[in-house]
């Protein structure tokens, strides 16, 4: 690891944000979404794409280096203090609406970028460690079913129509937000239970991973209930949901329109780097452990974030993810900047 890489330092900025918001309050309570949804964009809109790869003979060397896993696995404290600094703040009153608002807004950005994005990748790791990590970082956004679906669910079905979790040209996010969530949550049953019956076991038992995540997010609730009040409990659901629309619209940029071929098996074509929306803007790529190159990652998923490569078969959205969200939450100028690089790409390689 050299110096540059020291760069991923950065991506703090944002869960500190957080803290910040909490701690000085008034109009910096939303001071995460200041720096994720003002700051970020504006200054991807002036710095230049970065699509160099790192050597191939150097990968290796790289993937092996132990302070990457390192700045992942502290996003875990990181999180879960954010959490408890939140709810205890809200515990002590004397805030005003405004204030509560930003700072639930600014600790469900949290959620979803330092908790299921870091959790994302840690989830397609082959160590228990980091696969535990990976689930405890999803809990607090109660999104803990997501490591199932995602991992076995859309890798294997993503650009096709059995995904929940690709979105369709013309589709709106607000549309897509409630169809990815709670087709992704049944997807994950269902999932889940071909797993048991493949292995002979009941699906209504502890073998279940669902029943025992269902658990475990009942049981994180009630601790908030217990140590910040029950008043408090709509509030860490506040969060959490804040938190999985953050997956979701990230998910609804990254596969927008685009659509693997169905052969004449009946069977789509492979997974290539053609299928996902890619952004080479180096500072969204900090901030969420290199997410923006994610051709490469559906391509080869057990590649670890920090030898993720540009591909250039991949499309290439018009700014960097931050600005992409905000642009999605207006559908008609999302529809008019999209659509017709979604009909160009999908001519290019052959989908109708």
């Amino acid at each position: 690891m050299n110096r540059r890489d020291t760069k991923y330092l950065i991506a703090y900025l944002l869960p500190l944000s957080a803290y910040a918001a909490i701690y000085i309050g008034g109009i910096w309570s939303f001071a995460a979404i200041y720096l994720g949804f003002i700051v970020i964009p504006v200054v991807e809109l002036f710095v230049p794409q970065s699509p160099e790869n790192h050597p191939q003979a150097a990968e290796p060397e790289r993937a092996r280096a132990r302070l990457f896993d390192y700045l992942l696995y502290f996003n875990v404290p990181l999180v879960y203090g954010l959490v408890g600094y939140y709810l205890y703040t809200l515990s002590q009153g004397g805030l005003d609406g405004y204030e509560i608002t930003g700072m639930t807004c600014s600790v469900g950005l949290i959620l979803g970028t330092a908790g299921i994005n870091v959790a994302h990748e840690l989830g397609h790791r082959a160590d228990r460690f980091e696969r535990f990590l990976a689930k405890a970082l999803l809990l607090p956004a109660l999104y803990t079913h997501f490591i199932i679906e995602h991992n076995l669910g859309h890798h294997k079905h993503v650009a096709t129509p059995q995904d929940p979790a690709t979105s369709r040209r013309g589709e709106l996010i607000y549309t897509f937000w409630f169809r990815s969530v709670i087709g992704g949550y049944f997807s994950a049953w269902r999932l889940e239970a071909a797993r048991l019956e493949r292995q002979g076991k009941p699906t209504l038992s502890l073998h279940n991973e669902m029943i025992r995540f269902t658990g475990l997010q009942l049981a994180y609730l009630a601790t908030v209930g217990w140590v910040f009040g029950w008043a408090l409990v709509p509030f860490a659901i506040a969060v959490a949901v804040f938190g999985f629309l953050m997956l979701e619209s990230v998910n609804y940029i990254e596969h927008y329109g685009l659509q693997r071929r169905q052969l004449d098996s009946g069977r789509y074509e492979r997974v290539g780097p053609q299928h996902s929306w890619n952004s080479d803007h180096e500072l969204g790529r900090i901030f969420l452990y290199e997410l923006t190159r994610h051709s490469d990652h559906h391509y080869k998923a057990s590649r670890k974030y920090q030898i993720l490569r540009h591909q250039d078969e991949s499309p290439q959205l018009p700014t960097g993810y931050p600005g992409a969200i905000l642009l999605s939450l207006v559908p008609p100028l999302w529809f008019r900047v999209m659509d017709k690089r979604v009909a160009k790409h999908n001519q290019q390689v052959g989908v109708n």
